[in-house]
């Protein structure tokens, strides 16, 4: 399995213009809170318990965030925590609330996407690894620690990786 830094490293490719980035961070958590949505209303019941696909995928992505990271991986477990509730809250509404709120979210959330990438000028990361789609939440939380001026010891590997690689654009210099 790749570590915490092959895989920044290799999303970061994808995203080095400041304008990508700040677009990630409104997109990439309204398609999260989109799909957790969406997920809440499949439900089945063990032992009197919902548990919903949502809550089943949330487990199985937190731990693989564990995996690559102890940290990163309890904050994206709360966030996931705090979606599922907004998820279950809107699961228990009107069809045309829950899918309304659900598809609405994830157009909108995709639509800021593919902005981010027409400045990039790159396509997302997931075309070429469909595991960029799970590295997206880990690259914002990751980002948004570097703005707060934490981690900055993994900001600077990922920066030599993408230098030494030949793979650092001229707006990541900047």
């Amino acid at each position: 399995m790749k570590t915490l830094t092959d895989q920044l490293t290799q999303y970061a490719y994808y995203h080095q213009d400041p304008r990508n980035i700040n677009t990630h961070f409104v997109g990439v958590p309204l398609i999260v809170i989109a799909v957790v949505i969406l997920m809440s209303r499949a439900q089945v019941n063990l032992g009197g318990a919902p548990i919903s696909l949502a809550m089943v995928t949330a487990v199985l992505t937190t731990l693989f965030y564990l995996r690559l990271d102890l940290r990163f991986g309890v904050v994206l477990g709360g966030v996931l925590a705090l979606m599922l509730w907004a998820g279950q809250c809107l699961a228990a509404q009107a069809v045309s609330v829950w899918l309304g709120a659900g598809l609405g979210l994830f157009v909108v959330g995709w639509i800021f996407q593919f902005v981010g990438h027409y400045y990039e000028g790159k396509k997302p990361a997931f075309v070429d690894d469909l595991v960029g789609l799970l590295i997206g939440p880990l690259f914002v939380t990751a980002e948004l620690g570097f703005l707060l001026q934490m981690r900055l010891e993994l900001k600077a590997e990922i920066h030599n990786r993408l230098k030494n690689s030949g793979r650092l654009s001229s707006a990541a210099l900047a």
